[in-house]
């Protein structure tokens, strides 16, 4: 007997276990490849921040991700900053969210579908992108699936723990990615819908499903006002700050709809067979598919819906609903799911225990590994650059590359444009810092000579900037220009008081065209 507890305990525990270790080989492999991309480049100028200037910086901007830049904060003074080392707890944390899909599959549709649905989030190009990215995505996507893990728990058997837990995971959700709270809008749906498996009648009138519903709803309610206060302040925050945050997102438009699977899979092909066994996973699972139905769509429904009137809309606040898409898919490759055990949970939420693997199995790891290899030009796309668009890649590391290979004390840099969110200083200052033991070692790095006031000083992403450039360029010979763009007349593509001094004093002796960027050096004029 202890035999056969042993190997059932075993295969229990390969239904996450399985999916944990793919998902970290896949999410992990080439992490350090591509260099970090713009986003990227406001984490590591945020998180590597001392504490009380980082909080500042939150008043200022980008309130919504400070919670994430403090755990990078944390994390990096012990890691350091490399590219790889601003990536790992993406790739755990997506590795985490592959396990808990399988765990959350296996109690609603067994276990061959949770190792399915594991699986597939696993080989995604769309999970690798956001594993490998120092942003907050991978973290958001591991608390939606805890927080809805969470809630089959204390709706299965209500606890005062279970609710708080559940509670704690909602409240991290917010903190990690306030969008992704309508996820809470789909768990509604399932608690004030559900039904006990078996509602019969009661002598003092009603039933014991009014009662279950009663109970649960109000542990529900509780945990999520619970977790709503908690948030609060982060809310107002970060709603000052929506105009400036994201004035550079369009309004939603019906065919962002038609895009977004494709988007959030990062491969179009693989994002249509994920929705193709999504959609037959939910005509098979009937009630059993509301849950993660639901956590699938209704918060892409209420984000593009407000998209319409506020500018919100980003397919990768979203991926945090993938692994319900392949929590159904799961479903339909695992075939029909064995009968399910009494329980006094809801259908919804009801699953059936563990069970052998049927003969479905191995033709549904078929289909994820096509959907795999379908995938791999994706992902190896995906190592190669993180800019968005793709097409858009800017090689801050091949200019920085530049400047160290030629650069000469008392050199200057200037950037054009320096208000925007292309961070071209940023991604500058961090290679450059990178590149000792180069031809760079032992230098001084070119000053920033129109700079007046830090980002630390400001508490923001940018810095303030000469309101007399020609003055700050005194007694300067040499400068280093670095513009947005392949530009053959890099000095014409300054604008304002910036090019006028540097035209008027200053002439073009080399130019270095790299993906997305132009560095010239710029000599005095005799």
């Amino acid at each position: 007997m202890s035999g056969k507890r042993y190997s059932a305990g075993l295969a229990r525990a390969l239904v996450w276990l399985v999916p944990l270790l793919v998902t970290l080989l896949v999410g992990g492999y080439g992490i350090g490849r591509a260099q970090l991309w713009r986003d990227e480049l406001a984490t590591w100028s945020a998180a590597t921040r001392p504490v009380g200037d980082l909080l500042r910086l939150t008043r200022t901007v980008d309130a919504a991700t400070g919670p994430y830049y403090l755990s990078v904060h944390a994390w990096t003074g012990l890691s350091g900053d490399s590219e790889v080392a601003l990536r790992l707890p993406s790739v755990l944390a997506m590795a985490g969210a592959a396990g808990l899909t399988a765990v959350l599959g296996r109690r609603l549709f067994g276990s061959a579908a949770g190792l399915l649905a594991g699986l597939l989030l696993a080989v995604l190009p769309g999970t690798s992108r956001y594993a490998q990215e120092a942003r907050p995505y991978a973290l958001v996507t591991l608390l939606a699936v805890l927080a809805t893990v969470l809630l089959v728990r204390a709706l299965d058997r209500p606890g005062r723990w279970r609710w708080a837990g559940y509670a704690a995971a909602v409240a991290g959700l917010g903190l990690a990615h306030l969008l992704a709270l309508g996820l809470v809008a789909a768990h509604a749906v399932v608690v004030l819908t559900g039904r006990p498996a078996a509602a019969t009648a009661h002598p003092g009138g009603g039933t014991p499903g009014g009662r279950w519903r009663d109970r649960r709803s109000a542990g529900w309610a509780l945990a999520v006002l619970v977790a709503a206060l908690l948030l609060a302040p982060l809310l107002v925050t970060a709603a000052g700050q929506r105009s400036h945050q994201l004035d550079w997102i369009a309004p939603a438009r019906p065919a962002d709809l038609a895009a977004l699977p494709g988007g959030l899979a990062q491969s179009g092909v693989v994002g249509g067979v994920l929705v193709g066994l999504a959609a037959l996973g939910a005509a098979r699972s009937g009630r059993r598919g509301l849950l993660p139905g639901a956590c699938a769509l209704l918060p892409v429904l209420l984000l593009f819906v407000a998209a319409l009137a506020v500018p919100l809309w980003v397919p990768r606040y979203l991926f945090f609903t993938v692994p319900f898409g392949c929590l159904l898919a799961g479903a339909a490759l695992a075939g029909p799911p064995p009968a399910a055990r009494p329980s006094p949970g809801p259908p919804e939420v009801a699953g059936p225990p563990p069970t052998g693997w049927r003969p479905a199995t191995g033709a549904g790891l078929a289909v994820v590994a096509l959907a795999g290899l379908l995938g791999l030009p994706d992902q190896a796309a995906v190592r190669h650059g993180h800019g968005w668009p793709r097409s858009a890649t800017v090689d801050y590391r091949g200019a920085a590359a530049v400047i160290a290979a030629g650069q000469r004390p008392g050199d200057a840099v200037v950037y054009a444009p320096r208000d925007g969110w292309l961070f071209l200083d940023l991604g500058i200052d961090y290679h450059l810092a990178r590149l000792a033991g180069g031809p760079a070692a032992g230098r001084t790095r070119p000053r920033d000579v129109l700079v007046t006031e830090g980002r630390r000083e400001r508490a923001d992403l940018w810095v303030g900037e000469c309101a007399r450039p020609a003055e700050c360029l005194a007694g300067v010979d040499r400068v280093w220009l670095v513009v947005a763009g392949r530009r053959d007349d890099p000095l014409a593509a300054v604008p304002g008081a910036r090019g006028e001094a540097l035209r008027a004093g200053f002439a073009v002796a080399q130019v270095r065209p790299r993906p997305g960027v132009t560095v010239a050096l710029l000599v005095r004029r005799g």
